[in-house]
């Protein structure tokens, strides 16, 4: 079933209402669904079709939604590009996707601009707030085209979504995803679901990323609605559950360690909160006490990867909640504990957290190699290492060995070296994690530098930024005069750890 039925469902069982609300304005599902059919003539007069790859790259707003809608439509191919990127990463995945269109901003069209000659697989760039010499502008394209649209069959099976991640290794892989596969998580995400459809939720996390696509399909099962922020901004967000009395909001932990240091945060009524939905990074413990004892609301933990589209595990709203828990998987989804043989392990032991079910990915886009190691003999093997309680509760005991995890993003160490060593100054490099009390972990950079050769931190760090997105810039760089290093000369992260 192409997913964009979930949409023609939605319409059919609860009929129009108001289902987002953005910066004031109020938007029906109706409106939502006459927008994407729009937008899937236009796009379909610009030669998109089966297959295609359409990029987006936006900030929140209501046309990430109407724009998934339409490229699934079309039996197109969504490929999500999170904001905060930088323009080489941009186009890495441009590159690798092939996109035919990009449909994105004012504000954001400059990582791209470069590209539209150089690209021959690039035909079109769309702005949704404007338009310029070498773009079209959104509210032109779809001007006069009809509200109705066919949505072109897909099998279960059929690519959908392609999602950029550091997967494993550090070097960016794109995620590939089934129809089958969102529906399936969706479906699972839907029935964790315990509150009342007219309830108010807030969305503030980016929705260019596997979570907007679970929003979108979730919401679409429920029929439920939600204000949408276009970023995070701690006043706002408290600004808006005290105005609309929100029920529920996801985030990841940075966030509530903002809301909890943000001054003058007791002055906003957040007694109607219910719960906040914790992920992405691990929460830290010594802040759920002080947090829901000034906000209000239950913190729970879950936990997913884009390779299990999104959601492995997480704590239902009535289920007892254990604290240092990712609650339970949810349904559909076997997670296993497995050791280094790919023996299962018994409750309360120690091993890598392995994933099967209907949502994990057909695999890594055109990395047939990089697919083989994740996906053996039946399960994701996600690099985590956890435990099971004998109740079935998920414990993450630690995330991938060398992972550095910022404020819910990932940062893989190896992308980073590899830009300082394109420094011609730099001789080595090595980059671990470090610990930060808003973030989490940030990047700590050691580096040699080479003979004869004089550096300073801010030149490293100004050289990353053009390269890297800002938030896996190195937030400090040590020098010293050498690496700690194996007997056959690999760098020895775990000792650089223990210089901090």
């Amino acid at each position: 079933m192409n997913l964009a039925r979930l949409g023609e469902e939605n319409l059919e069982k609860y009929g129009e209402y108001v289902s987002l609300l953005f910066e004031g304005k109020e938007y029906t599902n109706r409106e939502q669904h006459r927008a994407a059919n729009r937008l899937a003539h236009a796009l379909r007069g610009l030669g998109v079709g089966v297959g295609d790859r359409v990029v987006v790259m936006l900030p929140n707003c209501p046309e990430v939604p109407q724009s998934y809608a339409a490229i699934l439509k079309l039996g197109a191919v969504v490929v999500p590009v999170i904001f905060l990127l930088g323009p080489e990463e941009v186009r890495h995945i441009l590159v690798d996707s092939e996109a035919k269109v990009v449909i994105t901003s004012t504000d954001m069209v400059w990582k791209v601009e470069p590209l539209i000659a150089a690209l021959p697989t690039l035909s079109h760039v769309v702005l949704v707030d404007g338009e310029g010499n070498q773009t079209l502008g959104l509210a032109e394209l779809v001007k006069g085209q009809p509200d109705t649209f066919g949505i072109v069959e897909r099998a279960d099976g059929d690519l959908a979504v392609i999602l950029y991640t550091s997967g494993t290794t550090g070097k960016i892989k794109g995620v590939a995803l089934s129809h089958g596969n969102l529906h399936s998580n969706a479906r699972s995400a839907a029935s964790l679901h315990e509150l009342s459809r007219e309830d108010w939720s807030l969305a503030v996390l980016p929705l260019s990323h596997s979570y907007g696509l679970t929003v979108m399909n979730a919401g679409n099962i429920l029929g439920t609605r939600g204000v949408l922020l276009r970023w995070f901004n701690p006043e706002e967000v408290l600004t808006t559950i005290q105005k609309f009395r929100i029920r529920s909001m996801s985030c990841v932990p940075t966030m509530l360690v903002y809301l909890l240091n943000y001054p003058g945060a007791e002055q906003f009524d957040t007694s109607s909160m219910i719960y906040w939905g914790s992920g992405a990074a691990p929460l830290p413990l010594e802040i759920v006490e002080p947090f829901e004892k000034k906000f209000g609301g239950r913190i729970l933990e879950g936990y997913g990867l884009t390779e299990a589209t999104t959601v492995v595990s997480a704590h239902r709203l009535s289920m007892e909640r254990r604290l240092g828990s990712v609650g339970k998987p949810i349904p559909g989804v076997e997670v296993k504990i497995l050791d280094d043989q790919d023996r299962e392990l018994p409750a309360g032991t120690v091993g890598e957290i392995c994933v099967r079910g209907p949502s994990v990915m057909q695999g890594y886009y055109r990395m047939p190699e990089e697919t083989q190691k994740t996906l053996k003999n039946g399960c994701l093997h996600t690099g985590d290492v956890g435990r099971l309680d004998a109740d079935g509760y998920l414990y993450i005991v630690e995330r991938k060995k060398d992972l550095i995890i910022r404020g819910g993003f990932n940062i893989y160490p190896r992308e980073v070296e590899e830009v300082l060593y394109a420094h011609p100054k730099v001789a080595e490099a090595g980059v671990v994690g470090m610990p930060d009390p808003l973030m989490g972990e940030d990047v700590l950079a050691f580096v040699v530098v080479k003979a004869g050769q004089e550096a300073n931190a801010e030149e490293m760090m100004a050289f990353c930024a053009e390269k890297l997105a800002r938030f896996k810039c190195p937030k400090q760089v040590r020098f010293v005069e050498s690496l700690p290093k194996s007997p056959v000369g690999k760098i020895l992260r775990k000792e650089l750890r223990k210089l901090i």
